[in-house]
């Protein structure tokens, strides 16, 4: 498995596959072809239904820095990968072309080369990383910091400032939110309706208050960290925000959550997915909330065996989750998805507490379904916008 760093990115909303991904792609790109006379960039599959409502094109120009370039949309899906993009160089008598693929969380794939980074982790699975955790006794967070170093806490450093500063931006802000659809932001009014309440209610209240917060600074372009990814980039600063808040633990201690967080992350995302355009929303908030109970669990001090259970049973209530965001838009059902996600991630850990020494299912088997669910759905159902909630919208009728 790679390095965390590769899972926590910092970037612009609202698509890591989307925005993120084709951005680094024209950049790589541009790095070994910047003397052409014009360019030439084909968005495929999931790029294409989607990439106006998530502005891939606009992306993709603005990575091309006033370079001549032509932005194509074509519904064909390619074989290897959804999220497909054909870049073409023009020089006088030829022309260079190169196929990447936005994989998921910003990452890219260049077709026909050597991609990305060595492995920092030599376990493969969850079951290998317990062995190891239970042979040392460590915990999920400590093995992270074993392989990482320490000097993974100035990166962390910069994760955690990122998204706390995503939360209260957006805790601050009001207005329409961008694209047509005319989405109120509702993280403030969250958070007013949060104060005079107690208990239960006061809790799900601020929680979902933070992750809309997130979730609508990600909608209007603003600087987000992919957890696992931006359209899920809301879940995990929330639960994190709320429990640090709570019970006023340290930096280090949420940069700890954040390691143990990142394995889950890491090991889902190299065993199944965490792209929406390949495996559905399961592959992204559902993934989000496993690692978001993974933090939490981290927080309280609870064994590793509650930590899996945690994890598990986020995902596992997450499975066949489609990605259909009305009009190309990450907001509905997006928006209120993080907030719903961040919420049952602090209900799995609180019952991981009781069902963990007596569960049946670990967590590498609800990757493995999801991975296979995810392959199973139906093409519409995974970052289309041609079904499920996007195809059955309808912006025109009055809800009172």
């Amino acid at each position: 498995m790679k390095s965390i760093r590769e899972l926590y990115k910092i970037g612009y909303g609202p698509s890591s596959s989307h925005t993120i991904g084709p951005t680094r792609a024209a950049q790589v790109f541009l790095s070994e072809n910047g003397g052409a006379e014009r360019y030439r960039v084909v968005l495929l599959g999931s790029l294409a239904y989607t990439g106006k409502g998530h502005g891939t094109d606009e992306a993709v120009k603005k990575a091309f820095s006033g370079r001549k370039v032509e932005v194509v949309f074509d519904k064909t899906t390619q074989p290897a990968h959804p999220n497909a993009m054909i870049f073409t160089a023009f020089y006088d008598g030829k022309t260079l072309t190169k196929e990447i693929h936005s994989v998921g969380g910003g990452d890219i794939r260049v077709v026909g080369e050597e991609n990305g980074s060595p492995d920092i982790y030599a376990e493969k699975n969850f079951d290998e990383v317990k062995k190891i955790c239970i042979k040392n006794d460590i915990t999920l967070w400590q093995y992270a910091l074993e392989r990482e170093g320490r000097q993974i806490y100035g990166f962390l450093a910069d994760v955690w400032n990122t998204m706390k500063a995503c939360i209260e931006e957006g805790l601050q802000a009001s207005g329409v939110l961008p694209g047509g659809l005319g989405v109120q932001r509702r993280a403030a009014e969250l958070l007013t309706k949060a104060r005079p309440t107690n208990g239960n209610v006061r809790e799900d209240r601020l929680v979902s208050a933070y992750a809309f917060a997130a979730s609508e600074q990600n909608a209007s372009g603003g600087k987000v960290v992919t957890a696992p990814t931006c359209g899920a980039c809301g879940v995990v600063p929330s639960v994190l925000y709320y429990f640090k808040n709570k019970k006023r633990c340290s930096d280090e201690a949420v940069y700890n959550a954040l390691l143990s967080a990142g394995v889950v992350g890491n090991v889902i995302k190299r065993n199944a997915s965490i792209s929406g355009a390949e495996c559905g929303c399961q592959a992204e908030v559902g993934s989000a909330c496993a690692m978001a109970a993974a933090g939490l669990a981290s927080l309280k001090g609870m064994s590793l065996h509650e930590t899996e259970c945690s994890a598990e049973i986020s995902l596992e209530h997450h499975l066949g989750l489609t990605c259909d965001p009305v009009g190309g838009l990450v907001q509905i059902p997006c928006i209120e998805r993080n907030a719903f996600a961040a919420m049952s991630a602090i209900n799995a850990v609180n019952l991981s507490s009781v069902l963990a020494e007596s569960r049946k299912v670990d967590l590498d088997t609800i990757i493995a379904t999801m991975f296979e669910t995810g392959c199973d759905l139906a093409r519409g159902y995974k970052e289309t916008s041609i079904g499920g909630l996007a195809k059955h919208f309808d912006g025109n009728k009055v809800i009172c």
